[in-house]
């Protein structure tokens, strides 16, 4: 279980060729949005496909600012996550995408890829602090940071079921930065 402050920072990138990063690990990922816990923090469910082996995952979060978070995690069995699925959140539909993490200059990014789109995707970086320089790869496209945009939340982005149509005119150079 992990249980602590989490300090996260979210890029919307073009997505790059795999094959170039230096890729330590990937995932298909299932996730389902709860009704709100206590405080009004965000809790969600996991379904992680890696080889074929699933793991179950249960995490709350109570949101401090846009990058930084208390967040409590714990790998559940999988009757747990079929008896809180039944408190899934109705005005959320779920999340598909596939992670892949890398390694670049001792940094662990995690690029989210989702089945609606074949150009873009979401970069993470879990930072020390807030301040934290970060160094891209120059086989990642950095479009913008949207750490503070809820337009590009996992909940925001499964409910259009595609990034933001101002996503694409940033992708084609169109939007000032």
């Amino acid at each position: 279980m992990t249980d602590g402050l989490e300090i996260e920072r979210k890029f919307l990138v073009e997505q790059p060729q795999l094959e170039k990063l230096n890729i330590v690990g990937s995932a298909d990922i299932i996730q389902t949005y709860l009704k709100s816990g206590k405080g009004g923090s965000q809790r969600r469910v996991r379904c992680i496909s890696r080889n074929g082996v699933l793991t179950y995952k249960y995490t709350e979060k109570i949101f401090y600012t846009h990058v930084t978070r208390h967040e409590t995690e714990r790998e559940i069995t999988e009757e747990e996550y079929n008896r809180l699925l039944k408190e899934r959140n109705p005005d959320l539909v779920t999340v598909e995408k596939t992670r892949y993490r890398f390694d670049y200059l001792g940094q662990l990014f995690e690029l989210d890829v989702y089945p609606y789109s074949d150009r873009l995707a979401i970069l993470e970086l879990e930072l020390r602090d807030a301040d934290q320089k970060i160094i891209f790869p120059d086989e990642v496209k950095v479009l913008k940071e949207v750490s503070d945009d809820h337009a590009y939340s996992n909940s925001a982005l499964a409910v259009r079921g595609a990034f933001p149509a101002e996503a694409y005119l940033c992708e084609a150079g169109e939007t000032e930065s």
